[in-house]
């Protein structure tokens, strides 16, 4: 039977969308303070991202006297037959805890000590965007038996700021509201009420392709593949004709990298509406 673990003190740290330059002070200060640092890998099809984490790890952990260990473990991959999707995702988020916890104990196995003596176990994951944003790793962090003695979160740039950036576009329009959503959501209800600004993210199927003709003809979209990393890739115009060459931009880029992450904000024109990019 296994040992329990010890009080374990949890770090979720943004560290924005994979450049070095997202990280802030404080999530520098979290990763060199941490006993164990988690890294998830996701198959070989998704090692550059692996590397891409380990690469943060090694520069910001290069100075410390006594580094933090690092230690991988394989993601679940979650169920996708059938349509119980939250099911699915509850099972998934359940085998991932359960990997979060075989990884500490195998350390601990192997001799990890907390450096504070009498202290918890100061374990990090590295987030991408921020932690509280489409992200399900403080619902994960939930699910520990025992709880961790404290969570602490690490806000780090999302995918939102860094695309609109990217385009120097503001997000909303003067007083008015915007929606963030996902690809699901958008394709299986259409464009949300009340808004003329949406936001798109976790699409891998490019749902802007199910929007009807007659509201597609009257959108403006703003994409971005990879954004604030050397890989960056952006494209916007009118959804009619740019639609087409992001579709085919975005299957060149998981083709040459092997994953993509990419994120859109859609606008419905108005008349009375000013210009709020300036390029890209």
């Amino acid at each position: 039977m296994s040992r329990p673990l010890p009080p374990v003190a949890l770090t979720l740290i943004g560290i924005g969308t994979g450049n070095p330059d997202h990280l802030t002070r404080q999530a520098l200060q979290a990763m060199r303070a941490a006993d164990l640092i988690l890294l998830p890998h996701k198959g070989e099809d998704k090692a550059e991202l692996a590397a891409l984490r380990q690469s943060l790890c090694d520069a910001v952990l290069a100075d410390v006297p006594t580094p933090p260990r690092v230690a991988g473990f394989d993601m679940p991959v979650r169920r996708s037959q059938g349509d119980d999707y939250l099911a699915q995702v509850d099972e998934w988020h359940a085998a991932i805890t359960r990997c979060w916890q075989a990884t500490m104990a195998q350390a601990l196995a192997d001799g990890l000590q907390p450096r504070q003596a009498e202290g918890p176990l100061h374990v990090a994951l590295l987030v991408w965007g921020d932690p509280s944003l489409y992200d399900s790793t403080l619902r994960i962090a939930a699910r520990m038996q025992p709880p961790p003695v404290q969570v602490h979160v690490v806000a780090g740039i999302t995918a939102v700021q860094a695309l609109t950036a990217a385009h120097a576009l503001a997000v909303n329009e003067i007083g008015q509201p915007f929606t963030v959503t996902t690809g699901r959501q958008l394709r299986d209800h259409g464009w949300p009420a009340g808004v003329d600004t949406v936001v798109v993210m976790l699409d891998g199927q490019c749902s802007f392709t199910h929007l009807p003709p007659a509201l597609a003809q009257n959108v403006d979209i703003w994409w971005g593949a990879y954004v604030g990393m050397a890989q960056q890739v952006l494209d916007h115009g009118p959804l009619a004709e740019a639609g087409a060459r992001i579709l085919a931009t975005r299957a060149a880029a998981r083709a040459q990298h092997g994953w993509i992450m990419d994120i859109y904000l859609l606008r419905r024109r108005s008349v009375a509406a000013p210009a709020t990019a300036f390029n890209a």
